[in-house]
């Protein structure tokens, strides 16, 4: 895990050379990203330039430092990730005739552009999110893994081209349009984070999950798809025996395979360690792969001999798996010293992430550099509500009679009635609850459309809508879709999972320089998962929970879903001064925003 850079000067006239200093800015405020190392490379007529930060985690020595050079200089990269397929593809590179010098994943991806060009991405398992300078082709090849686990944005001003691991960093160098991009500012307020591609800025842009990116002499073209999870879906068949005992054991050994591959590092591998069934899960399948993990679950003194008290469960979890536990006790007064550092950290305004801050601080107190996190076990086996929710909405308004009411009008009668009882989007059930795409926004968004002009500018508000589409997009990612489940699995994992969770995790996990793997968000992995639900055979929690060789305690399974549950709600409200009529994620997100209108 790292944080890389790079600067490509691609018109000559305006830009003759790139930014050493620029290049040096953006590196060092990736510091946390990667302690471990830095370097710089720049071509020899200064028109290109890369930068890493570097965390080491695979081959230790300065064999792997990067940026990473071919020897014949026709390809240079700088990486940010894993790819836990390496041992295999240097393998069949060996065989091919290439030489290695490091042990790294990085050599690795160097030799195999080298060979196969853009198809390499077709070969790689992993988190990712890489810069490669083709000296032979003069072109920059920009990639991020399909998941979108792994952060990269770039900028480009018509004559340079920057990109990095971070919006900060970007900004950090300097000579940053910061105009702002409303589709950044409406998007935030609609769902809580803000969606791919935008930022709060109309000139940076994150490169899309599962696209590459090639900048030339003629500028930025346009980001090309090379993997798409709903495509994933699509493709998936069943292909699994339906007999019940083979359905698991094929669900076993996916998992199993997920987990040991996760689980390759050259230092200690942690793992965060809930009460709930996903990280328990994977606390057991690792125990059968490594004699001795690390797991850390936090503890806070206002649950203590209460039901959301996770140190008592997972301790016993711990003892049974063997593993070395740490419970690390969290109070009110810790989180106000860091409290700074977290808003630093946050590289973009989210709602959420101070649970995954908060514990890979812990975790980073451990001593550990890798920890492992039950992200997507619910977005994988159907453990949020929305799963039953949402077609159950979509049924049932999609046999209501259709209003001829204006929009507007319809909102004003429904929200008379329906505010007194639950949530003012819900003022929204009629038109948007017999489609997919409403029925998720409902669920998922925090401001519905017609009520952004209460935190925003309409003008911005107008622009913003129109460029985001967001129930176009939404729809587009369902609609070639036919099964229930599969229908909401991406819709979760195309937007909740990449745009807020994954993104909180990168930003909330560097902060402490810790790099966290996600098994459950595992190309591999999902394809057999999406095999099996095509034929209405979809694997629960139950089924995930019941694939260790040594079953989890008896009592896990009448346990009521709680994650990671942080007192942080009343904490940042209470810290970040929220008036009491705001009270909530509304008015923590008011509070974000502000913060972020003053700092950046």
């Amino acid at each position: 895990m790292c944080g890389i850079a790079c600067i490509y000067s691609y018109n000559s006239v305006v830009s003759p050379t790139t930014d050493a200093n620029a290049l040096l800015r953006i590196c060092d405020s990736m510091r946390k990203r990667g302690p471990d190392g830095e370097g710089q490379w720049f071509s020899s007529d200064r028109r290109i330039a890369l930068g890493h930060r570097r965390l080491s985690i695979i081959d230790l020595s300065d064999l792997a430092a990067q940026p990473m050079c071919s020897d014949n200089g026709d390809v240079v990269i700088s990486f940010n990730g894993e790819i836990y397929n390496y041992a295999f593809l240097r393998d069949e590179l060996i065989e091919k005739g290439y030489r290695f010098r490091s042990h790294s994943d990085t050599e690795v991806l160097l030799h195999l552009y080298a060979a196969k060009g853009r198809a390499m991405l077709h070969d790689l398992r992993g988190m990712y999110a890489f810069a490669i300078w083709d000296n032979r082709r003069q072109g920059l090849f920009l990639a991020r893994d399909p998941f979108g686990i792994k952060p990269l944005y770039y900028y480009d001003d018509g004559h340079t081209f920057k990109a990095a691991s971070q919006v900060r960093a970007l900004l950090a160098g300097g000579r940053i349009d910061t105009t702002p991009d409303p589709a950044g500012h409406v998007g935030f307020f609609l769902w809580g984070h803000i969606p791919e591609p935008f930022t709060l800025y109309r000139n940076i842009r994150s490169l899309p999950a599962g696209t590459y990116l090639w900048v030339d002499a003629n500028g930025t073209h346009e980001p090309k798809t090379f993997n798409q999870i709903t495509d994933t879906i699509t493709c998936s068949s069943d292909a699994v025996n339906r007999d019940d005992s083979i359905v698991q054991e094929v669900l076993r050994h996916a998992l199993l395979d997920s987990v040991k591959h996760h689980l390759i590092a050259d230092v200690p591998v942690g793992l965060f360690l809930s009460a709930g069934l996903d990280s328990a899960t994977l606390a057991a399948l690792a125990a059968e792969c490594e004699s001795r993990i690390v797991t850390v679950t936090l503890g806070f003194d206002e649950y203590l001999g209460t039901h959301n008290d996770e140190t008592v469960l997972a301790k016993k979890i711990a003892s049974r798996y063997g593993t070395q536990h740490h419970s690390v006790r969290i109070r009110k007064q810790d989180f106000e010293k860091s409290f700074e550092h977290f808003f630093d950290a946050m590289d973009q305004p989210t709602i959420d992430g101070v649970n995954t801050f908060l514990v890979s601080q812990a975790a980073s107190q451990c001593g550990l550099k890798v920890a492992l996190s039950g992200l997507g076990g619910d977005e994988l086996f159907g453990g949020y509500p929305s799963f039953c929710q949402i077609p159950r909405t979509v049924k049932l308004f999609r046999h209501l009679p259709q209003f001829s009411i204006p929009e507007k009008a319809l909102h004003t009668i429904s929200s008379s009635v329906l505010n007194r009882f639950t949530s003012p989007k819900y003022a929204g059930l009629f038109n948007y609850g017999a489609t997919w795409s409403g029925a998720y926004l409902l669920r998922r968004g925090l401001y519905m459309p017609w009520e952004l002009t209460d935190v925003l500018d309409a003008d911005m508000v107008r622009e913003g809508l129109d460029t985001l589409k967001t129930m176009c997009m939404l729809e587009r990612t369902v609609k070639r879709i036919k099964n229930e489940h599969l229908k909401v699995a991406a819709l979760e994992l195309n937007w909740y999972l990449r745009n807020q969770l994954l993104r909180d995790a990168d930003w909330g996990g560097m902060a402490h320089s810790l790099e966290i793997r996600v098994p459950f968000v595992d190309l591999t992995l999902f394809q057999t998962i999406a095999g099996m639900a095509h034929d209405h055979h979809a694997p629960t929690k139950h089924n995930m929970a019941q694939t260790p060789s040594k079953p989890l305690p008896a009592e896990m399974f009448q346990r009521a879903k709680t994650g990671f549950t942080v007192p942080i709600r009343k904490w940042l409200l209470e810290m970040s001064g929220v008036s009491c009529n705001e009270r909530g994620l509304r008015g923590w997100a008011k509070k974000v925003y502000e913060i972020f209108s003053k700092t950046r």
